[in-house]
């Protein structure tokens, strides 16, 4: 069961959630585990040490059941060994409105989420 992940130096409230996804850059594809998810951006689990080019922009896929999934491009923010946090570049509507539905559901209380769009409208990092 996903759960909320704290922390005092977000901009954005992170949920932890353990799908599988894949990374996708060019004409490779990566398996990976997300850790968490904000509006912003997330925290992922490589399965391989694979090089990861800080210049690029990748392609997430988490799917989230059977008929709802998000994609977004992401580009590195961080790497520590096989975790690697990116931060979201570009995202398409129907994986915006999957996202916010999970972390609505998540966090439980919709002023929290309103203050975290309020914060990616106004490009606050997190």
């Amino acid at each position: 069961m996903p759960s909320i992940k704290p922390s005092e130096k977000r901009h954005f409230h992170r949920v932890a959630h353990d799908a599988a996804a894949t990374l996708s850059h060019k004409n490779e594809s990566f398996p990976c585990k997300i850790l968490d998810l904000s509006l912003k951006g997330c925290l992922i689990e490589l399965n391989s040490d694979q090089l990861i080019d800080s210049e690029d922009i990748y392609d997430l896929r988490v799917n989230l059941n059977e008929t709802v999934h998000i994609s977004m491009g992401v580009s590195l923010a961080h790497r520590s060994e096989r975790k690697i946090g990116f931060v979201c570049r570009r995202i398409d509507l129907d994986s915006v409105s999957a996202l916010r539905r999970l972390v609505e559901l998540n966090l439980g209380d919709a002023e929290l989420l309103e203050r975290d769009l309020q914060a990616l409208a106004l490009g606050a990092g997190g």
